[in-house]
């Protein structure tokens, strides 16, 4: 049996509570990584293979287990890229480096401008060398999301560079079937509409969710970053996007009081809700990547050229959002939506991913094995937490879930705490007399309340209102 270790935040199998999933960052921040990571999972996953999920950890001191244990490292990235992932590219460089298994890259992209100006990435050039260079000394090629990394990458020297996109449009192999399957959206018309925070803040995107909401009482906002989930379930406002009121994972929105808004911590419920909806826009790649693979039409609002570069790639309908007027209607981007080149070309596009898989070593479901059925089979076997959604409510139910997971967390801490000071003691009767103790256990109060105390006052705080 084959065993490949892949870059995810979980494995798909794996059912995750909300709190605990939140507490975990099982979504690596951003749940979009997860609709990659899953579907690189089903696509490896055959009857020779085991698939085995890394929890997104990069230590070098890893890679002797990992020669051991595996047959091959795969890494599905997206906009890695870019001057704040810097150091974790270097971590995952180092590992990298120790390794004498393949290493597959799938779909990284390089984030600029919609210009496609790679000066923003000049100061970080060395790493993508360094990393580039580690990879193909372990692969046949590359695999990017678009013209733009692609031409980045050759720039710098590197030829063994192939455009594939993102595996998360090839979940469902060769298949990719979306219709629009209504004539026009009216105000009955249900619509999802995601968006990051930048784009909400300084181009344009909260003026739009704001006109939207107003025309159809029907909108739901789809959140991505952990941050809106610790806002919808904790109305936890410590992150710094929690100054944003004017995104509808903040409680001052209105939609957040109406119920309006959503985070998924599985994409098998994300994307199965979404086939509900007539319509998805906004500026989430992979939140209108998921309404796609549910059938549902989607147009992306392009802000950057991680978003650009795969559009264009994959034909998916887009705008660039800093040339949309002010009052912008989905009910227009919905008519002038056209898939045909998406679905049309779809199949192409998934022979050179497949073929990109054998280049370097890879076996794929759909060639290999089922197509996926078994995975799809054990997927809905597992009874998944559903979308997180605001908190609005002060029941003893909603109450008593959130207490008991705190008092839960503040069991371990405590457990954890006494270990600690038995370590300890165990530490200074072993040392020499006149030896000062090196090391400082904090209590479990303080622990406690690092851990659990800014999700109990609010807590209790709901409960009062």
């Amino acid at each position: 049996m084959k065993r490949i270790l892949l870059r995810s935040g979980k494995s798909p199998y794996d059912v995750v509570p909300v709190e605990e999933a939140l507490h975990r960052d099982v979504i690596a921040t951003n749940s979009g990584n997860l609709i990659f990571s899953d579907a690189a999972h089903k696509i490896l996953e055959t009857p020779g293979t085991e698939v085995v999920s890394n929890g997104m950890k990069a230590e070098a001191a890893a890679a002797g287990r990992i020669n051991e244990e595996y047959d091959a490292f795969v890494v599905p990235l997206a906009n890695a890229f870019r001057p704040s992932f810097e150091s974790g590219l270097r971590r995952l460089t180092r590992l990298i480096g120790k390794l004498k298994i393949p290493v597959v890259v799938l779909g990284v992209g390089a984030q600029a401008g919609m210009d496609y100006d790679p000066a923003r990435l000049k100061s970080m050039e060395p790493a993508v060398r360094d990393f580039c260079a580690a990879v193909l000394d372990r692969s046949a090629s590359i695999g990017v999301r678009g013209e733009f990394t692609e031409k980045y990458l050759k720039d710098m020297g590197f030829r063994d560079v192939e455009v594939i996109g993102c595996p998360s449009l090839f979940m469902y192999g060769k298949e990719l079937a979306v219709q629009k399957r209504v004539p026009a959206l009216t105000a009955d018309s249900l619509i999802a509409i995601n968006g990051s925070h930048s784009a909400v803040k300084s181009q344009g995107l909260g003026r739009i969710i704001t006109r939207t909401h107003a025309r159809y009482p029907h909108l739901r906002f789809i959140g991505q970053n952990t941050s809106d989930a610790r806002q919808l379930h904790w109305r936890d406002l410590s992150h710094p996007n929690g100054r944003l009121t004017a995104v509808p994972t903040h409680p001052d929105h209105p939609m957040y009081r109406e119920d309006k808004v959503r985070v998924y911590v599985d994409p098998v419920t994300w994307i199965d809700d979404l086939r509900a909806f007539d319509f998805s826009f906004g500026s989430r790649i992979h939140g209108n990547i998921a309404a796609l693979l549910a059938g549902t039409p989607a147009t992306v609002l392009c802000a950057d050229s991680r978003t650009l570069e795969l559009c264009r790639y994959f034909g998916i309908p887009h705008r660039l959002l800093g040339e949309l007027p002010e009052d912008v209607d989905p009910a227009r981007l919905y008519e002038e939506a056209d898939f045909g080149e998406l679905t049309g070309g779809h199949q192409e596009r998934f022979e050179r991913f497949i073929g990109f898989l054998d280049q370097n070593g890879l076996e794929n479901t759909f060639t290999h094995g089922d197509g996926g059925a078994a995975f799809e089979a054990r997927l809905r076997s597992l009874d998944f937490p559903a979308g997180v959604r605001p908190w609005n409510d002060a029941d003893i139910a909603s109450l008593s879930a959130r207490f008991g997971w705190l008092q839960h967390r503040m069991t371990e801490l405590a457990t954890d705490n006494d270990q600690l000071k038995r370590d300890l003691a165990r530490a200074k009767a072993a040392a020499k007399p006149a030896a000062p103790s090196a090391v400082r256990v904090p209590s479990v109060y303080r622990r406690a309340r690092r851990a659990v105390g800014g999700p109990l006052r609010r807590a209790l705080q709901s409960g009062r209102q």
